[in-house]
């Protein structure tokens, strides 16, 4: 089982990033999502989609301006990232859990890929 998160980077606040998270097959069989931890805070919910319906769930800081997505072909998920905001610097996790109902609790996620850090400078 193994997750492979991709494309963090320093950017411009307002500007745009798009996260990859490559899984194996077993670790992207329910549901892929992503969390972020900033310096000194607890890692938090960012978003999450079904592999099989494609259904999604955002975190309320993040909604309308990232956009969770897969391609269950590949085994990816994807997070863009538009009008990013210096608050939203953190190192990003992608993760898969292995329930069958949505998860957005930290502990809900079985497997985790190591981090990649978003930086958005003001």
């Amino acid at each position: 089982v193994q997750l492979q998160a991709s494309g963090g980077g320093l950017v411009q606040a307002g500007g745009s990033l798009r996260l990859s998270c490559a899984a194996s097959e077993r670790a992207f069989s329910n549901y892929g999502g992503w969390f972020r931890q900033a310096p000194g805070k607890e890692r938090e919910f960012v978003a999450t989609i079904s592999r099989r319906s494609g259904s999604t769930l955002y975190a309320d800081s993040v909604k309308g301006r990232f956009t969770i997505s897969r391609d269950t072909a590949k085994n990816m998920v994807y997070l863009q990232m538009n009008s990013l905001k210096p608050e939203d610097t953190a190192v990003y996790y992608c993760a898969s859990s292995l329930r069958l109902g949505v998860a957005r609790r930290v502990d809900e996620y079985d497997y985790w890929g190591q981090g990649t850090l978003v930086t958005v400078s003001s």
